[in-house]
């Protein structure tokens, strides 16, 4: 049986408390009514029409990419049967354009479904953060706005901190922790719908094909928001996200909350992929043991028995780390 996500009230909610209970433990937390005030969902409240001529009022008419789904696939925008291509159609069109598109199959049963998906708002709604802002935040969490029907995107991975913030509409959010990738059977990593890797068995209603998946599928977590609530999801938690209303609009901020410079953990994975994923079992465990003590640090600092100021690079990161990576970018170039 899934559990419901932990939730605190987002009224109020400091950007201190946020880090301390909320960010650094690293779980998927509810902040309820968090952007209640946001005069978006205002506006939503009164209609998805009212909601539109919101959006407009900052619309630069820029042209983005548009899902469009024949009614058969009700709203899930997946592969086709070969995982060769997919079940939908990619359509180039100005915001407005998919707006209008979005508010006309309202009123016509059995029409083609819409989905415009992570829209940077300072390109295509410039005002929208500064009227709807988020104090929790530094600036250089940009937000993203993501509009359509009723929907199920499949679940999937990000490798930044994400705080959703529903704006119109209801989302349910069935989340499975990091350490379960071994049995949520994951697609492709270089052929998706939309950047990241799908979990072929969290995306299905249907586990038979999946046996490892029945093992837990009860462990999943599931996050049920309104308009104005928020989920913070941290990085790397699998999320399968289900737009429930007719119209839905969420707006969603990525970031890194941990970072010490400008190169991202997931740059690290790839690397190793290539020079130690196919090694031989004995070697890759022996490469292991020094990820483990040098790099994951469960029993602590690697150098703990030495004096600090024989740690060399090991010493704080913040001193150490542009000496490290010009040693690594040295060893890149072969040099």
């Amino acid at each position: 049986m899934s559990r419901p996500v932990a939730e605190i009230a987002g009224a109020g909610l400091s950007p201190d408390t946020f880090q301390r209970r909320v960010v650094e433990p690293c779980k998927p937390v509810v902040l309820r009514g968090l952007v209640a005030a946001w005069p978006a969902v205002r506006a939503a409240r009164q209609s998805a029409g009212a909601f539109r001529d919101y959006l407009r009022q900052f619309d630069a008419g820029g042209s983005l990419e548009v899902f469009w789904g024949d009614p058969g696939i009700a709203g899930r925008y997946y592969y086709d049967d070969s995982l060769t291509g997919f079940n939908f159609e990619r359509r180039q069109m100005r915001l407005a354009e998919a707006l209008d598109a979005i508010m006309a199959a309202l009123q016509q049963p059995g029409a083609r479904s819409v989905y415009v998906g992570s829209i940077p708002l300072a390109d295509y709604l410039p005002g929208f953060a500064s009227a709807n802002d988020m104090p929790l935040l530094a600036p250089s969490a940009a937000p993203r706005i993501w509009l359509g029907h009723a929907s199920d995107v499949s679940a999937h991975y990000d490798t930044a901190d994400n705080l959703a913030c529903v704006v119109v509409g209801e989302r349910r959010f069935t989340l499975y922790a990091p350490e379960l990738v071994s049995r949520l059977y994951v697609g492709p990593i270089d052929h998706t719908m939309a950047g990241q890797p799908i979990s072929l068995a969290a995306s299905s209603d249907d586990d038979s094909r999946f046996p490892l998946f029945r093992e837990i599928r009860d462990q999943a977590l599931v996050a049920e928001l309104g308009a104005g609530d928020a989920l913070y999801l941290p990085k790397l938690w699998w999320h399968r996200v289900q737009a429930t209303a007719p119209f839905n609009g969420l707006v969603n901020y990525w970031w890194d909350a941990f970072s010490s410079g400008p190169d991202a953990p997931y740059t690290a994975m790839l690397l190793s992929m290539i020079t130690l994923a196919e090694r031989p079992l004995a070697e890759r465990k022996a490469w292991k043991s020094l990820f483990d003590h040098y790099v994951f640090r469960e029993d602590g600092h690697p150098l703990a028995h030495l004096p600090v100021e024989r740690h060399g690079i090991l010493g704080p990161l913040k001193q150490n780390y542009g000496r490290i990576r010009a040693r690594v970018m040295q060893m890149l170039r072969g040099a």
